[in-house]
């Protein structure tokens, strides 16, 4: 796991790899728009082909400037039927050739690796909801995950109790079901 201030003085995000940095936006974006959304899924495409293939396009997103931008453009779908479980949804997903990479954001309630062991058995998964949000250890989290077709990954969680941009974790393995479930989307 790395925690790093994602956020420099002047605004951008710092990071390492362009998929942080895809990942990051996303981030900050979802969190403008407040807390109790939906889940949201991005294409994520290479933003020097975008302007040469797709040049109506990239001036629609504002690319078309020659100002530098991101090396991944994340596009977002449309938005997830209702009521389709995600794991359903995202085995219906086949991505054309020019997206590289996908991203999702969720928001879930967790609990600590100390409270697993007061979890009682036998419990479906509407009553497990249940109980994990009656919890009073549950913690509100906003993850966003995102895989390229080479396999990189990528994943920053926010929590709802520290929601500030420099307060939000980055890293590879923080989500790995998520991160499975959207690189299965591009196997043929």
């Amino acid at each position: 796991m790395l925690y790093m201030p994602n956020v420099s003085p002047s605004g951008p995000p710092m990071a390492a790899s362009p998929l942080t940095v895809a990942v990051l936006e996303i981030d900050t974006y979802i969190s403008g728009l407040g807390w109790d959304q939906p889940a949201r899924l991005f294409a994520l495409v290479d933003t020097a082909r975008l302007r040469v293939q797709e040049p109506g396009l990239a001036a629609q997103l504002g690319l078309d400037d020659g100002s530098k931008a991101a090396a991944l453009t994340p596009i977002e779908q449309e938005e997830l039927p209702a009521g389709t479980a995600l794991d359903e949804f995202l085995a219906t997903i086949a991505w054309p050739d020019a997206v590289v990479g996908c991203a999702m954001t969720v928001e879930r309630l967790m609990l600590p690796p100390s409270a697993e062991t007061s979890v009682p058995e036998g419990l479906n998964d509407a009553q497990l909801t249940k109980w994990v949000a009656k919890h009073p250890d549950r913690q509100e989290v906003r993850m966003t995950v995102a895989v390229l077709r080479d396999g990189a990954r990528e994943s920053a969680v926010r929590l709802r109790e520290k929601d500030s941009p420099n307060d939000v974790l980055t890293g590879a393995g923080l989500v790995p079901g998520l991160a499975e479930a959207l690189a299965a989307t591009f196997e043929s």
